[in-house]
């Protein structure tokens, strides 16, 4: 009997404004990859991305397993650049269908974080929720109720690499104690549902700032969350998308504005915090 899996994974926002390379969120945007056990390989899919070896999906599953008996079928409605957690959940999918297909018992979190890079957005697509995730050392917390977030997507992209580069070696003492302050208040808020707690918190120096160059009207809008409704609003990983969080209440005006302001070189949606991680099903 030929094996077949369902994986479906969430889309992901790192950094989440103090907490750079350590906080993360899933975000209910997702990857849908369908594994079946073909007796050749293929790479099925309508977007943009790659169709063989190379594609993210297959480089995960083939961390486990080789993939050359098996045909992928891709399906996203995760933006394919601008610090949404793509790539993450694309070899979160590939890694966890070959696990889940041949009963493998393997550290997930540790070979997609490998293959990512980095721990936050893998950890986030993986367990769902709010993440802090400090090497191998990952907490999880849940969403507080009536909090939501909303998405501006800006049409031209900057690679990670470069925005990597855009940050300093090192930073001034009183923005890394400031910092630390400032993810406190946002883990506070967060965990009690505090609104105004998690507002105070999402001020950042140590990574937005250095970036702006690169995402000038990102970070021109950020900075006008509270004007248009929002809570507050962050750079999403490395940009130049930017995640503004809200009260439910207070979401469907805020998308409005937004769409105004965006309206020319960005795209805005909804996309709700995700409590649900990456899931896999037999088929």
């Amino acid at each position: 009997m030929k094996r077949r899996r369902l994986v479906r994974v969430p889309a992901s926002s790192a950094n989440l404004g103090p907490g750079f390379d350590v906080f993360a969120a899933a975000l209910a945007l997702h990857v849908e990859l369908e594994v079946v056990e073909s007796g050749r390989f293929g790479v099925d899919t309508k977007l943009d991305i790659a169709r063989d070896r190379r594609n993210l999906c297959v480089r995960g599953f083939a961390r486990l397993h080789p993939p050359d008996r098996f045909l992928f079928r891709i399906r996203s409605d995760v933006p394919l650049s601008g610090g949404l957690g793509s790539s993450a959940a694309a070899y979160t999918a590939g890694v966890l269908a070959a696990s889940h297909m041949f009963e493998l018992q393997e550290d997930l979190l540790g070979h997609v974080a490998e293959l990512e890079g980095h721990p936050d957005n893998a950890a986030a697509a993986l367990l769902g929720g709010f993440v802090i995730a400090t090497g191998s050392d990952v907490a999880r917390f849940e969403p507080p109720d009536g909090l939501e977030a909303v998405v501006v997507v800006p049409r031209s992209a900057v690679r990670t690499v470069v925005a990597r580069k855009a940050l300093p070696d090192k930073v001034p003492m009183a923005d890394a104690v400031a910092n630390v302050g400032r993810a406190a208040l946002l883990t506070l808020g967060l965990t009690t549902g505090d609104f105004s707690l998690i507002g105070r918190g999402l001020e950042d120096r140590l990574h937005q700032p250095y970036r702006e160059h690169l995402f000038p009207r990102s970070m021109a809008l950020l900075r006008r969350a509270r004007e248009l409704g929002a809570i507050g609003a962050t750079i999403s990983g490395a940009g130049p998308t930017v995640l503004f969080w809200t009260q439910a209440d207070a979401t469907g005006a805020v998308v409005g504005r937004l769409r105004k302001e965006a309206d020319g070189w960005a795209d805005v949606r909804r996309a709700p915090f995700e409590p649900q991680g990456a899931d896999v099903r037999e088929l």
